[in-house]
C-alpha cells in the first residue's frame, strides 16, 4: 500500500517534466557537454573558454538552458555510477565565479554526493542525509505556488528530501537545472 502512495505522488509530479538542455554558457571549462546538451561529464583538461560572466569558474557547475518564475516543473538527472555530484535548481542571480557555496541562502537549492557514500542537503551547514540505497536517478519537482522544491530517487519512488524556496527575490527566475560534477577540479 505504502509502495502504491509513493508511486502515485511521483507519478503526480512528474506530469510537469520539462526537456532540460543544458547551457554550454554556464558550463565550467572543464565539463564536456553531448552535442544534444542532455548529459554531461567532466574531462581531464581545461578547454580554452571565453571568460564570460554566465560561465562557472572555477567551480565544475552548469546550468540548464531554460528558466521559469512560476508554476511547477520537474526533471530527472542520471547519477548511477558516479561518487560525486550535486543535482538541483538555481537562481539565476547565483555567483558563478571564486568560491560558491550550494546553500538556499545563496540562491542554490541542492542535494548531492560525496566521497562516494555521503549523501548531503547543501544548507548552512550542510546536513547527511540516511539513505536506505543510493539512487540512481534522481526527480527534482519545483512548486512556485507552494515555494517548495523536493528530490525524489526515481526508482525506489521515496522522496529524499524537500526544502522551502525562500529568497529576497520576489518572482525570481530560476534556471530548470543545476548539476555541479566534483572531478577534484582545480584551476
Amino acid at each position: 500500500m505504502k509502495k502504491k502512495l509513493l508511486e502515485a505522488e511521483l507519478e503526480r509530479v512528474q506530469q510537469y517534466a520539462v526537456d532540460v538542455t543544458l547551457d554550454p554558457d554556464t558550463a565550467n571549462s572543464r565539463l564536456i557537454l553531448s552535442d544534444d546538451g542532455k548529459q554531461v561529464h567532466c574531462g581531464d583538461v581545461r578547454k580554452n573558454l571565453p571568460d564570460i560572466p554566465q560561465r562557472f569558474s572555477p567551480c565544475p557547475n552548469v546550468l540548464g538552458k531554460q528558466s521559469l518564475s512560476s508554476g511547477r516543473f520537474y526533471f530527472e538527472v542520471q547519477v548511477k555510477g558516479k561518487t560525486a555530484w550535486d543535482s538541483g535548481v538555481a537562481s539565476e542571480l547565483v555567483n558563478r565565479k571564486g568560491k560558491i557555496t550550494l546553500t538556499p541562502q545563496d540562491g542554490f537549492w541542492s542535494k548531492g554526493l560525496r566521497n562516494g557514500n555521503e549523501y548531503r542537503a547543501f544548507a548552512s551547514p550542510s546536513v547527511r542525509l540516511c539513505l536506505q540505497s543510493g539512487p540512481e536517478k534522481v526527480g527534482v519537482f519545483v512548486d512556485y505556488e507552494e515555494g517548495l522544491v523536493s528530490f525524489y530517487d526515481v526508482d525506489t519512488y521515496i522522496l529524499i528530501d524537500f526544502v522551502p524556496m525562500l529568497t529576497v527575490h520576489s518572482n525570481f527566475p530560476i534556471s530548470d537545472c543545476l548539476i555541479r560534477l566534483d572531478h577534484f577540479i582545480h584551476e
